[in-house]
């Protein structure tokens, strides 16, 4: 037993990369030590599954609600865990609040976080995205003194800092990356078509190809994602833009299933870049969003209305990037080429 305390100094130190001294100094209180070093002290304790010495657990600032469209999307998960950390890291308690067909509302979630005294909420693709829902509802919500964010969606009357990617670029990327294959007869697979986000895709995918190129609307899901790679290959397209990662493995499968091979005969791109898309089968080429740089940005403009200082109410637009790996290719050569 002995041996068990220098032990766990040096599996903190190692989680996070401090020296032995460090780790002692941080969980004996003692000053001296950077505020970001002490933060990763304590997140090695956390990760490594080790309790906080009491004088160590901080009283939370407040907490911050985070509402999101749903968990099965791993691109949700992913800012979340994001958002959660960085909150966590200024001294707030995020409460996450998800939403599912048949469960609670956006607005009834919203007045569950307000009823328990939250300190702000972040949104993320709710319904200030969609253009035929009211936005009323967060101009109630600024009346009820409650700062919030609102990521991925944009609506010009609603006076918020939102956070949102560069949807028109990044279809226009998508395009032009697969126009330099030789693809010459290229399809938009997105979702619904009332959705803000959806609205920018469609237009850059325009911009590239013209108003007559064809797009499908379906929903942003892999059944949805195949329904549409099935209309636009039927279309004749050999290259599929994809408004979701989730939708361009569905169109993958709608390929598979023509006995058709991805990339060899049709090329697919997908939107998002979550942890797992680099291994799928094939590797999926796509649109990254920057999710460390938005959540970051949402995080601390919102900390910034909850200061009282002056932020803009605006939209902070970041740029995609766009991600290649296998599943686009050369396009094929045409019969009689």
């Amino acid at each position: 037993m002995a041996d068990a305390a220098p032990a766990r100094l040096a599996d903190i130190a190692g989680q996070a990369g401090v020296s032995e001294a460090t780790v002692s100094r941080v969980l004996n209180g003692k000053s001296g030590v950077a505020a970001a070093t002490r933060q990763r002290v304590l997140a090695a304790l956390d990760v490594l599954g080790y309790e906080r010495p009491l004088r160590l657990r901080q009283r939370s600032a407040g907490l911050i609600g985070l509402v999101i469209p749903e968990l099965t999307n791993p691109i949700f998960p992913a800012f979340a865990q994001v958002i959660e950390q960085a909150l966590a890291s200024h001294g707030y308690t995020p409460v996450l609040c998800t939403q599912s067909p048949g469960g609670a509302t956006e607005d009834e979630l919203v007045d569950q976080l307000v009823e328990r005294g939250v300190t702000g909420i972040v949104f993320l693709s709710g319904l200030h995205a969609d253009t035929t829902t009211d936005p009323e509802r967060y101009t109630r919500l600024a009346g009820r003194g409650v700062p919030f964010v609102l990521i991925n969606g944009y609506n010009d009357r609603v006076a918020a800092p939102f956070v949102s990617p560069d949807d028109a670029a990044a279809t226009r990327m998508a395009v032009r990356h697969l126009r330099d294959l030789g693809h010459e007869r290229i399809g938009l697979a997105v979702g619904p078509a009332r959705f803000v986000p959806v609205r920018r895709k469609v237009a850059g995918f325009r911009a590239e190809l013209g108003r007559d190129a064809p797009v499908r609307h379906s929903l942003f899901s892999v059944e949805g994602g195949q329904a549409a790679a099935t209309a636009l290959l039927d279309a004749g397209c050999t290259g599929i833009v994809c408004g979701s990662d989730m939708m361009a493995l569905g169109a993958i499968r709608a390929a598979r299933q023509r006995g058709l091979t991805v990339p060899g005969q049709v090329s697919v791109t997908g939107y998002d870049d979550s942890d797992l898309i680099a291994f799928t089968d094939p590797p999926l080429t796509t649109l990254r969003q920057p999710v460390r740089a938005m959540a970051g940005a949402a995080v601390s403009t919102l900390l910034g209305e909850i200061n009282g200082d002056q932020v803009p109410h605006t939209e902070f637009v970041f740029q995609p990037e766009l991600v290649v790996r296998g599943s686009t290719a050369v396009a094929p050569q045409r019969s009689g080429d």
